[in-house]
């Protein structure tokens, strides 16, 4: 089973399964990770916003138009910054690690 590494806003880390196909959102609710998800997945906020691990961030495929519109609304955006409903585990993202941001 591909694993991927949430780190909390304390800095500590928690390594969880991942399973292929499902998306960093879902990942993180099944393992009660402080995401709030309030569109449940629908790229219709940023409340799943995460920061990518800088090593991890040109493995990812590119940002959409849409995801990037939505971005413009998260708090504490950085260069590595993504929305955790549009990255979906695959075999490629096994080891993945993301930050939660900063808490306004």
């Amino acid at each position: 089973m591909p694993k991927m590494t949430f780190v909390e806003r304390d800095g500590a880390e928690r390594e969880v399964d991942a399973p292929l196909g499902l998306s960093v959102l879902e990942i993180a609710q099944r393992n009660n990770v402080d995401i709030e998800g309030a569109c449940e997945g629908s790229l219709a906020c940023a409340t799943c916003h995460v920061v990518i691990d800088p090593s991890w961030f040109d493995k990812l495929e590119a940002v959409s138009e849409d995801e990037e519109d939505m971005l413009d609304l998260a708090f504490n955006l950085t260069q590595t910054s993504r929305l955790g409903c549009q990255l979906i585990m695959s075999e490629e993202l096994d080891g993945l690690k993301v930050k939660l941001p900063e808490a306004i």
